[in-house]
Order: structure tokens, then C-alpha cells, then sequence
């Protein structure tokens, strides 16, 4: 009885909460109200939050890892520092950066903050207050995604219109890693293997690393010819792993992404711009349909469900954890 009463005097750990950048534009016409559109994030059953500003472009999200009530959005008119839980807005750019694409922060370097954008990379060391052009080594310089390796400090993975590229300098110089002359959409690093990434591309498919990023090779025929825009490995259940493309909708992956298989029974159409897996839950998945709905599944996509914010389209989504890094 003793042992009872000590678990039930645990605190109850947090659950992580998903956060989104959406825009709610379906058949939006120029001069109108625009609908609530910018960072929402999962409020459970009283459904979804719309936080801070009304705003159509938000295209990615990261958090703190040493305050995850505190958010860095990449949006068109800059990075923004999201505070108490994505409410409070702090501009950390100026006018001479817009269009931003991505953003990355270093888990292991407090106040090291990455983005990606139309013109290159930028980093900043003290939280924002000053920045610094990293992608001065990059042929074409657009970037569509930028991830901080977790396992090796100063390691960094870009997506851009000529493949994926890699830095192990934190940016100083990069080279060629893989899925030369594609336009990369996103990059992912598995939360169960280090060295397991994934690249989503325009028109290539998917290409897989299991070298920690150093090379980056054909992950077969799926999304061959379409343009895939979101990978995600679910935290709960190692070897699953989701895409979300325009066409194929969503695939799911039980084996690290050696096989594939569609899971499209309930979305509306098959045009899925982001994917992502509740790390609390396994196999709970949320999917954003373009100008539908967000979509939930219970079963890894066999099944799906409508979660709300009809009419939008989401191109990014990320569950932050209440306290504590992750």
C-alpha cells in the first residue's frame, strides 16, 4: 500500500504539446479578413489555440532547450522570439533578411540559434542580439532546411536547391553529402539513431543517411517524381517513420524506410504538406492536408480523423516539451 501512495504523490510528467504554422487561406481573395492564420498550437479537446499575431507566413518552429515556453519562429519578415508558450513577439532580425525558411536551435549551446533562408544561413551566440552570414561557402545559397546535429557539436545539415550539405565547423565551410542537384524540403535526424537521417526532395524522393549525415543515398522509388515535403520518426516507436507529399499523401515506414506503404483512408485528398508523431503517444500522427484540415490518426495512419482549423495549410509542425529539453 505504501508503494501506491508514493507513485500516486508523483507529479504527473508533462505532456509535450504540438505547436503549428498555419495558414487558413482556402479561397482566400485579396482584401478580405484574412482567417486566423500564423502559430496555433493543441489544446486537447477545446481543440486549437491561435497565439501572438495573424499572420500567413510562418513557415517552421523551434523551441528553448532550456525554456521550452520560449519559441523561434522562421517567418517572411524575419526570426521571432515567441515567449510564454508562443504569446508574447520579439522581432530578432532587421529589414535586410526576409523570407526565412527554417530554424534550428543548438541544444548543447545556450543562445545558438540557426535559419535558414532565402539568401543563406545566418547563427547567432547570444541569443539573437547579434547574427553572422554563415552560407558564404554554399554555391547556390537558398536554404530550405538546416538541422543541428544532436551527437556532434559544431555539426550542421543544410537542404538546399543543389542537395544536402554538411559542416563540421559550424558552418565555416560545407561540401556535397548527398542528393546532388535536388531541391531538398526537409531533413530529419532519427531520435533513436544518431547517424540515421532522412532528406525529403522535389522530384527525387527520399534519400536515407546511416553514416551521422556524411553521405545521403536513394531511399528507392517512393515520392519518386513528386514533391515531398515533411519527414518524421516517431520518438515512441523505433523503425517508424512518416512522409508527407503532394500526391503520394501520407507513407509510413515501420522499418527504418526500407519499405513503405500509403495510409490515406479518411484524408479528403492526397495532398499532405506536414507529418508528425506524438512522442507521448505511439502511433498517434497528425497530418496538415493542404487547404483541408489538420488530420489525427490513432494507428499510424491506418485510420484518420479530423483534428480542426478547417481551410488551412501547415508547413510545419513540432511537439515541444512543457519543461526540460528534449
Amino acid at each position: 500500500m505504501r508503494w501506491i501512495l508514493w507513485l500516486a504523490a508523483l507529479p504527473l510528467a508533462a505532456q509535450p504539446t504540438l505547436y503549428i504554422c498555419a495558414s487558413a487561406a482556402k479561397e482566400y481573395v485579396v482584401g478580405a479578413k484574412l482567417p486566423p492564420s500564423g502559430l496555433f498550437r493543441n489544446v486537447g479537446a477545446a481543440g486549437w489555440e491561435h497565439l501572438g499575431f495573424n499572420v500567413p507566413f510562418l513557415f517552421s518552429l523551434d523551441y528553448d532547450g532550456g525554456d521550452p515556453s520560449v519559441l523561434y519562429l522562421a517567418a517572411g519578415n524575419g526570426l521571432i522570439r515567441a515567449s510564454d508558450h508562443g504569446r508574447k513577439w520579439t522581432l530578432l532580425t532587421g529589414s535586410d533578411v526576409t523570407e526565412l525558411r527554417d530554424v534550428a536551435v543548438d541544444r548543447k549551446q545556450p543562445g545558438t540559434i540557426y535559419f535558414g533562408y532565402s539568401h543563406g544561413i545566418r547563427v547567432t551566440h547570444d541569443g539573437g542580439a547579434t547574427w553572422q552570414e554563415i552560407g558564404g561557402t554554399l554555391h547556390r545559397k537558398f536554404t530550405e532546411a538546416i538541422r543541428v546535429d544532436r551527437a556532434a557539436s559544431g555539426t550542421l545539415l543544410m537542404g538546399g536547391e543543389e542537395g544536402v550539405f554538411r559542416s563540421e565547423n559550424g558552418g565555416a565551410t560545407w561540401r556535397l553529402a548527398g542528393a546532388a542537384g535536388w531541391q531538398v524540403m526537409h531533413l530529419e535526424q532519427s531520435p533513436h539513431e544518431a547517424c540515421l537521417w532522412m532528406a525529403t526532395t522535389q522530384g527525387g524522393g527520399v534519400f536515407v543517411s546511416r553514416d551521422c549525415g556524411k553521405t545521403f543515398e536513394s531511399g528507392g522509388n517512393v515520392g519518386v517524381g513528386r514533391t515531398l515535403y515533411d519527414v518524421a520518426f516517431d520518438t515512441a516507436q523505433a523503425g517508424r517513420v512518416a512522409l508527407a507529399g503532394w500526391g503520394p499523401g501520407v507513407m509510413v515506414s515501420e522499418d527504418d524506410g526500407k519499405t513503405w506503404q500509403a495510409r490515406n483512408a479518411g484524408l479528403p485528398r492526397t495532398d499532405v504538406v506536414s507529418v508528425a508523431f506524438d512522442p507521448a503517444d505511439a502511433g498517434r500522427l497528425y497530418a496538415s492536408v493542404h487547404e483541408e484540415a489538420i488530420y489525427v490518426s490513432e494507428n499510424a495512419g491506418k485510420t484518420w480523423a479530423v483534428s480542426g482549423i478547417d481551410g488551412s495549410s501547415a508547413p510545419r509542425m513540432k511537439f515541444v516539451p512543457e519543461s526540460g529539453a528534449k
